[in-house]
């Protein structure tokens, strides 16, 4: 299936089938299968992705509810519930919601019951790291905590190293602070989010997703201008670009398993290879990715970055010319 060259769909689960199922139930409104699968999720990263995908499927229903109604002391149930309140906020705040300021505060109020209910579990700081960037003010102080090395801006911190402690560079909890960094720089050039992004990936181990982080940055870069700056397209090819996609190749990629990469993360991967036109290493990871495309970034080599077909048409031109170069003597 990695080598056929069918025309990917995106699918929130990637190659995780058991998410699938619980996926499916959670929409039609039942509660069991996911109850199940969190019971048998194993690792913190694991449990991060797979609480986080569920309660965007569960934000429009009232699944979570039925369940803590049935189990009220079910502690996932309480950390879903936490979930959930923050995809509402950040959904509301993002379509400027009339509600924006209550959902808010109630999931700040739900998160922090789930810190309390689950102590060990870093997803709780996660969900409060990720309403930080609602604050865009900055009037709460544990949003403008000062940084622990003088090069980096004031931000939540705190709350970064409540998730770091539980779960050491816990993916999602970087992806958040990045978020936060872009929200404080809505008009700006990114500066503090590339400054962070590179110094997550220079303290995170071998095998870590961080080392992908910086990749995520150089696309969001290129989505403020939308492509409409000629000469930003250098910085898909500049050393820096080449040297941040081989440093994730080469650190992350060929040291992790099928099973510990994000259907994100490949994707964001195998496009920095091929902008960078690294095509026998990019040909790898298209192979790894299978089908389980993501839209983003190939969304922001597009005319209309709504348009997913496009996006897909992006992918497979990428795709076909990384394997046609890589099979080249």
């Amino acid at each position: 299936m990695a080598r056929d060259g069918a025309r990917p769909a995106y699918d929130p689960a990637g190659p995780d089938s058991a998410l699938r199922t619980a996926l499916q139930e959670v929409r039609t409104g039942r509660w069991m299968s996911m109850r199940t699968l969190l019971a048998e999720t194993a690792t913190w990263g694991q449990w991060t992705q797979r609480t986080q995908i569920l309660a965007a499927a569960a934000a429009g229903t009232d699944v979570v509810r039925a369940w803590l109604a049935e189990e009220p002391d079910s502690v996932p149930a309480v950390v879903m519930q936490a979930r959930v309140g923050v995809e509402r906020a950040l959904r509301a705040a993002r379509d400027d919601h009339r509600r924006t300021q209550e959902l808010w505060h109630e999931a700040w109020l739900a998160s922090d019951t789930a810190s309390r209910a689950a102590p060990h579990d870093p997803v709780p700081w996660v969900c409060l790291l990720a309403l930080a960037r609602l604050d865009r003010e900055q009037r709460w102080d544990e949003h403008r905590v000062a940084p622990p090395e003088p090069m980096l801006p004031p931000g939540p911190w705190g709350l970064l190293a409540q998730a770091h402690k539980r779960d050491p560079y816990n993916r999602e909890a970087h992806h958040r602070m990045v978020q936060f960094l872009y929200a404080r720089s809505a008009s700006g050039r990114l500066a503090e989010a590339v400054g962070f992004a590179h110094w997550a990936a220079d303290g995170a181990p071998p095998g870590s997703a961080l080392h992908v982080l910086p990749l995520y940055v150089r696309v969001e870069r290129y989505r403020r201008t939308g492509g409409r700056d000629a000469a930003l397209d250098l910085h898909w090819v500049a050393e820096d670009a080449t040297r941040e996609a081989r440093r994730a190749f080469q650190g992350w990629f060929e040291l992790t398993t099928a099973a510990e990469r994000s259907p994100l993360d490949l994707n964001h991967l195998a496009h920095a290879l091929w902008s960078a036109l690294q095509f026998p290493e990019a040909a790898r990871v298209f192979d790894a990715i299978g089908p389980y495309y993501a839209p983003l970034p190939w969304a922001c080599r597009t005319s209309g970055p709504a348009d997913h077909a496009q996006a897909v048409d992006v992918f497979l031109q990428a795709r076909a010319r990384s394997r046609s170069a890589a099979r080249r003597p």
